[in-house]
């Protein structure tokens, strides 16, 4: 379930998943990937999250140097510019994050609903 298919009254769970010591992966991380990938470029991934760039290098940075492969690979810039790409890895990650999502909220739905009644009703 990814963000851009959510509306600003849906409820829904966002999961943070912490894979031994020093690898957490949750929203913030997994929405930068998803726009690297698109993007094919930290930078507008940044720009595309309003998040500062230094964050974003980072954020990249850190997971590529926690997981046994990169998620991220970039390429020099210059002339021709730089960029980057999701890696096999970086989107076998993704994809299994945005499938714990979905199974998470599938399967948490009476909660979420009775949630979204305590707030308020649909327009939350």
């Amino acid at each position: 379930m990814t963000p851009e298919k959510n509306t600003s009254s849906a409820v829904l769970i966002r999961p943070r998943v912490y894979l031994g010591d020093g690898i957490a992966i949750g929203p913030g991380k997994i929405d930068l990937l998803r726009a690297v990938g698109k993007t094919r470029s930290i930078a507008a991934a940044a720009r595309s999250l309003g998040m500062p760039y230094k964050r974003a290098w980072l954020l990249t940075d850190s997971l590529n140097r926690r997981f046994s492969q990169l998620l991220v690979a970039t390429m020099a810039g210059g002339k021709g510019g730089g960029g980057a790409y999701l890696t096999t890895l970086g989107e076998e990650l993704v994809a299994l994050y945005d499938a714990l999502e979905e199974r998470l909220n599938a399967e948490a739905a009476p909660e979420l609903e009775a949630l979204r009644k305590l707030a308020g009703g649909p327009g939350i």
